[in-house]
């Protein structure tokens, strides 16, 4: 064969090559762009105009005036959409769409059959009293200027309106409950009146509304605060009938149904099963861990005086000992907006990852009906309003005896108050959804992974570890471990109740000696994992899908692995699930140039 020859019929292959790759590019941009018309801006404006509080805390405020009530009408309708969205998602030629489109598309359908199994399965609606509260979305409406104020109030007295109907559609719905569930209601809707309160009647007669409109808003907020009150009246004498008649539902979820949920929120690889056994894996490690520097720093608070011979007891003295050093019960919320610029400044100064100053973080008292489920939260705003505050809600210990103080204090003691606000703030949840707010798919924002950004939060305590942070001296790290025990422990109790049939007993033996809990921490986290099921699983798995991909392209990329490209770039992709973040990233993307 000729040179010239040879060379035509390369040219034919190479043709025939890019002709291939163009018709693929065609495929994909007309499935990429079948799906951004099906499941674009239109899809998410109908979605919030269903889900008109989501949308408030997602910053968008076009159905603001709404307040859905859950009756037995609107959960057939949106049974209906559920179901023709998903029928339309599942069609879509997945095949021939680009990566980012697909991705999205395999977000939004595993969100959405979420919804459908929790709403048709799991039926929450019918035992859980807790998720009716109407106080979040009306405080955010009142506390974001995101239009004049006037505007605002018009806004938050259309949503008054309905909030009688809220509460008697709540009643209608709720079937043989759970007791803590039902505690937690009572508390957190008594909380919910100080945002319906005199502080609001005040801002009301100093508006600019009309005589006429003021006179209306101040019927319907009556008329919401009766019908609240109500509710908790309702649910008292409920729990008096029930604690009667033994009636009360069990909170475990189940096996079944226990791994049906994990399966759509972790979504990291493995049953719910596979991560339990690998949690009871990873206790003995640190177990073992801590043991060894337990023996290292035992002469240096304890002198000559022996050990114990348990390993456990002797990890428990020495975390006994050093937890007498903590902040003082009136200065916990004071010391904890002291420490943000602290972290902020090392992060920065070690080239973590990027901040963005024009978005401060707000430490604040957390709101009573925000309280009885954990001490500290983040309040982010969604991507539609990224510039509105993100809140630190921390929960004063005002209702805590002397000795639940003291008890609290020392389960968050001088180290462990640090991995706390690193945890919460910084470089944890706070910046995390400050890139996730920043990232191109507003779908994989919006409807994200919560394993994945509970994980960040535990990858974030590790990360300013490795980086100095705390001197690296065993103390820390000794708590450090304790903490990362904790991480462990909550998946194990959460599995145990739910899926085992652990007892309260139980499960505080496995709190209090093998976690090394004060006694405060562990019946506050027995009162969690009794009113949530799979969420404490979240940290353990995140936690391990994240630093097991990082140190996967540390081996593969050596000295040319960059710590910072890592961060910002996995954080780039929204609040995508870790296995999605991994598929879409490439070594290269976190090479040092």
């Amino acid at each position: 064969m000729s040179i010239r020859s040879g060379a035509r019929r390369g040219l034919v292959v190479l043709l025939a090559l890019a002709a291939g790759f163009l018709q693929s590019v065609a495929w994909a941009n007309a499935a990429d762009d079948r799906f951004r018309a099906q499941f674009g801006d239109r899809f998410l404006d109908r979605y919030w105009s269903l889900n008109p509080d989501y949308a408030i805390v997602s910053g968008y405020y076009r159905y603001a005036d709404r307040l859905t009530v859950l009756d037995a009408s609107f959960r057939r309708d949106y049974l209906r959409f559920l179901d023709a969205q998903i029928a339309a998602l599942a069609a879509l030629p997945v095949a021939q769409m680009s990566e980012g489109p697909r991705t999205d598309q395999a977000v939004l359908l595993n969100s959405l059959r979420s919804e459908r199994w929790a709403l048709a399965e799991a039926r929450e609606w019918v035992w859980d009293p807790s998720s009716y509260n109407v106080a979040d979305g009306f405080a955010l409406l009142l506390n974001t200027p995101y239009a004049p104020e006037v505007e605002r109030l018009r806004t938050v007295s259309a949503r008054l309106a309905r909030v009688p109907a809220y509460y008697a559609a709540a009643k209608a719905n709720i079937e043989r409950p759970t007791r803590p569930y039902t505690q937690l209601a009572i508390q957190q809707n008594e909380g919910a009146l100080g945002v319906f309160g005199e502080d609001l009647e005040r801002q009301v007669a100093g508006s600019t509304l009309r005589a006429e409109e003021r006179a209306l808003f101040l019927r319907r907020l009556a008329a919401a605060r009766a019908a609240i009150g109500d509710y908790v009246h309702w649910l008292k004498a409920l729990t008096e009938r029930l604690d009667r008649e033994q009636g009360w539902r069990d909170f475990r979820l189940g096996p079944a149904l226990y791994e049906q949920g994990f399966a759509y929120q972790v979504q990291t690889g493995g049953t719910a099963r596979q991560l339990y056994e690998r949690a009871l894996q990873e206790k003995d490690r640190l177990h073992a861990r801590m043991a060894t520097i337990t023996d290292q720093l035992w002469p240096k608070y304890f002198g000559s005086q022996p050990p114990p011979a348990d390993r456990v007891e002797r990890i428990g003295a020495l975390i006994a000992k050093l937890s007498e050093k903590h902040v003082k019960r009136e200065d916990f919320v004071a010391a904890t907006q002291a420490m943000i610029p602290q972290l902020e400044a090392w992060v920065r100064d070690h080239d973590l990852l990027s901040q963005d100053p024009t978005r401060p973080l707000v430490v604040r008292v957390t709101p009573p009906y925000k309280r009885g489920y954990a001490m500290a939260s983040i309040d982010a705003p969604g991507p539609y309003d990224p510039t509105a505050n993100t809140y630190y809600n921390v929960t004063p210990l005002d209702d805590y005896t002397p000795e639940q103080a003291e008890s609290f204090l020392r389960e968050y003691n001088h180290w462990l108050f640090q991995i706390l606000n690193i945890h919460e703030a910084v470089p944890g949840h706070y910046l995390q959804l400050i890139h996730a707010n920043k990232s191109p798919s507003r779908i994989k924002t919006l409807f994200g992974n919560s394993a994945m950004i509970e994980g960040w939060a535990v990858y974030s305590e590790r990360m300013m570890l490795e980086s100095g942070w705390g001197g690296h001296e065993p103390e820390m790290e000794l708590m450090h471990a304790k903490w990362l025990l904790r991480v462990t422990c909550n998946t194990i109790l959460d599995y145990s109740v739910h899926a085992l049939q652990m007892t309260e007993a139980e499960g505080l033996q496995l709190l209090m000696r093998e976690a090394f809990q004060s006694e405060t921490e562990a019946r506050g986290k027995w009162r969690r994992v009794s009113v949530s099921s799979v969420q404490l699983t979240y940290y353990f798995a995140g936690f391990s899908a994240i630093y097991d991909y990082r140190e996967r392209l540390k081996a593969e990329l050596g000295e040319r692995f960059d710590l910072k490209r890592f961060h910002e770039k996995f954080l780039s992709y929204g609040n995508a699930s870790v296995a999605m973040i991994e598929s879409l990233m490439k070594a290269e993307d976190v090479a040092r140039r």
